[in-house]
């Protein structure tokens, strides 16, 4: 790795640092200098500007979410993944469309009002007809107001359907970009077909989806191939469509029941776990970057310093983890703090937790979504949604320990807002719900 150790190296991580805080896009260049950057003073730098933009962006608000996960029923064989037909001691299920819902309402009852819905691939389990039924029974059944997905690949003809349903953000992980590493990993099943999943994000946006979510695992191959691949993955996107993915996710690999991957040969530190939060978020200003319950509690804290703006909570891996436990999960979480537990937290670092679901309410997404950004118009929207949003959850579901630290807070956002929320605030004291501007 290169090793800053002149003023014109140093005066081009600058230059790179404020293009960033003036919120544009940056090329392949500019990443490679981040990524190889090695200079731990400069890194310090690098991680103050990616805090300064997210805060340019979205403010301090930090969006909550939980994964619900319907199946582990799989035709794959991924040698890192719990659910993998090489697991022969997995414990198998697919919830049927009333588990769902009970899921879902065991969730929604916590506070959360957006969710992921994850399944295994199994064309007889969880095919688009599948998913049409289950977002139809919990937006029926249930105070959910946004579904998203985490699906295996589909046709635009599917992916069409998918959207229809009312699905938000469509969610799909290459893994791994290094093509070698690739094939080895899936010997078997449709997701061995390399190319078909890299051209996934194309069909979603072609069947409608303006809001897609793009990833790597960490660990499968050098995280400097693999970051660089994934913003050259969504500078591409950006050129085609005008906008590119609306969230980039940073799980990290982690044990799972039957893997059969070394996790020592691309172990990424917790070092280079921050350094690949911060890239994401200078590389694609825009983007909300998403932290997993894979990690632990105090790293994940750390990360929101530094550039992540959306975490999962409570999460469950496993199909009716929610209410029972017991079936394989898809890998260990390293985060067993409840959604209250990290509301506290959020609170208690000066940040704003949001259960906010509005942007879904009023359209903004896509190249709107990315234009509003860049234009630093988001921020607004993003705080005083999330303070709404909050309003709700101490109204519904927070426990009397915890409600006097989030109404002080409530009440210090509040003194920096427009009357106008102070009325919208009052209307969520009276009954009423889903508020948002």
């Amino acid at each position: 790795m290169k090793h800053i150790n002149n003023n014109s190296d140093r005066k081009f991580i600058k230059d790179i640092l404020d293009k960033s805080l003036d919120l544009h896009v940056l090329n392949l260049t500019e990443v490679s200098a981040l990524i190889d950057l090695d200079d731990r003073e400069v890194w310090e730098e690098v991680y103050d500007a990616a805090n300064r933009v997210k805060e340019k962006v979205y403010g301090k608000r930090v969006v909550l979410f939980a994964p619900l996960y319907l199946s582990n029923e799989c035709m794959n064989d991924c040698l890192y993944c719990g659910f993998r037909t090489g697991n022969k001691n997995a414990r198998r299920k697919s919830l049927t469309i009333n588990e769902a819902v009970q899921e879902a309402e065991f969730l929604s009852g916590k506070g959360y009002r957006r969710l992921l819905l994850v399944a295994s691939e199994h064309t007889k389990r969880t095919g688009v007809e599948y998913f049409e039924k289950v977002a139809d029974a919990i937006y029926s059944n249930t105070d959910i107001r946004i579904l998203h997905a985490n699906t295996a690949p589909m046709s635009v003809r599917n992916f069409k359907k998918l959207k229809a349903s009312g699905i938000g953000v469509y969610q799909c992980f290459q893994e791994t970009y290094h093509i070698p590493s690739y094939r080895y990993l899936h010997p078997a099943g449709t997701k061995a077909d390399y190319a078909s999943r890299l051209g996934v994000m194309d069909r979603a946006i072609e069947a409608g989806f303006e809001d897609v979510g793009m990833g790597v695992l960490l660990g499968l191959y050098d995280w400097r191939w693999e970051v660089g691949a994934l913003i050259a993955h969504s500078r591409r996107l950006i050129n085609k469509y005008g906008f590119g993915p609306h969230t980039l996710s940073v799980p990290r690999l982690q044990p799972a029941e039957g893997s059969e991957v070394d996790f020592d040969t691309f172990r990424v530190s917790d070092e280079d776990l921050k350094k690949i939060v911060a890239i994401y978020r200078l590389a694609l200003p825009y983007v909300g970057v998403v932290i997993s319950t894979r990690e632990r509690a105090d790293l994940r804290d750390a990360l929101l310093s530094i550039g992540a703006s959306q975490i999962s909570a409570g999460s469950r891996t496993s199909p009716w983890g929610y209410i029972e436990k017991g079936d394989t999960e898809q890998f260990e979480v390293g985060d067993s703090r409840s959604l209250e537990e990290v509301i506290s937290k959020l609170a208690d670092l000066g940040m704003i937790p949001s259960l906010c679901t509005a942007c879904y309410r009023e359209g903004r997404s896509g190249e709107q979504f990315r234009t509003l950004a860049q234009n630093e118009k988001m921020k607004k929207f993003c705080n005083e949604n999330a303070l709404l949003s909050l309003k709700e959850y101490i109204e519904d579901n927070c426990s009397d320990d915890e409600k006097e630290n989030l109404e002080k807070l409530l009440k210090d956002e509040i003194s920096k807002s427009s009357n106008g929320l102070i009325e919208k605030m009052k209307l969520v004291a009276q009954g009423k719900r889903d508020i948002h501007t």
